[in-house]
């Protein structure tokens, strides 16, 4: 029996911890694709800034998702971080009160502040929220991804996490339950429900010639892609109900879980 697709916008975004909020990123890049369309780049729009800013990027997609059409968003930093890390700072399991606890202390969307500002001490209480690049979520250990605390090395996805995060809890507050966010609002997803997931493109890697985009250019354009052809593919109903083992479920839904990593055996 052939399934309806779940969703009719499938958005990529490869992000970008780099500078201010507000500085336009040649590194922040947006590609989005519908039922019938192959992913294309989304411009910033028309303003003094050529690239998207993370403030501009969070302000266009509260207003985008706030359309009728239900869209599917991947974007490629952490969402969450270990339990170990609950643990050390003794808070509750809980993604949205992490969410605001994490604000308080690296309040990185705020004006004029690098990431690297809390980092050293100049600014907010980060050395209060600190982890360890030896802790790791299930989820990366099963992909082989970085720790969200891994700064300064190739490849990592600790500085865009920890400038992320903020503008996820300004999506889920002018969003309300308009915005599914998977999975700490549940594993099932409620039909005609925008959701927004954490993606890896590197999972995916070498799937859609890179034509003429840039690395980052294409790692967008990959998440669309994939997300587009998942849910066509019916493989999408997989991955939003992966067979996590109760325990694990449970965990994942604090750390998080990278869309399309498999169960353990």
């Amino acid at each position: 029996m052939t399934r309806l697709p779940l969703f009719q916008r499938y958005i990529g975004i490869d992000y970008s911890g780099a500078e201010t909020p507000y500085s336009g990123l040649k590194g922040l890049r947006v590609y989005e694709a519908n039922l019938r369309k192959e992913p294309v780049e989304v411009l910033t729009p028309p303003g003094p800034r050529k690239h998207w800013s993370r403030a501009a990027l969070a302000e266009w997609l509260a207003i985008t998702l706030a359309d009728s059409e239900p869209a599917l968003v991947g974007i490629d930093h952490g969402f969450s971080f270990p339990l170990r890390y609950f643990e050390v700072h003794h808070l509750p399991p809980d993604w949205p009160s992490f969410l605001d606890d994490f604000q308080a202390h690296w309040p990185t969307d705020a004006k004029n502040r690098y990431v690297d500002f809390v980092r050293n001490g100049s600014a907010g209480r980060g050395a209060e929220r600190m982890g360890s690049s030896r802790w790791r979520r299930l989820t990366e250990e099963r992909c082989g991804a970085k720790s969200v605390f891994h700064f300064d090395v190739p490849g990592s996805v600790a500085k865009s996490t920890h400038a992320g995060l903020p503008w996820l809890r300004y999506l889920r507050q002018q969003l309300g339950d308009r915005l599914h966010c998977w999975p700490f609002d549940g594993w099932a997803v409620s039909p005609g429900t925008s959701v927004l997931v954490e993606a890896y493109p590197s999972l995916w890697k070498g799937r859609f010639p890179a034509d003429q985009r840039t690395p980052d250019q294409q790692d967008a354009y990959t998440i669309a892609a994939m997300l587009q052809q998942a849910d066509h593919t019916g493989q999408l109903r997989e991955w939003l109900q992966p067979a996590l083992l109760p325990a694990m479920a449970g965990v994942a839904q604090v750390e998080g879980w990278i869309l399309g990593v498999p169960p353990p055996d």
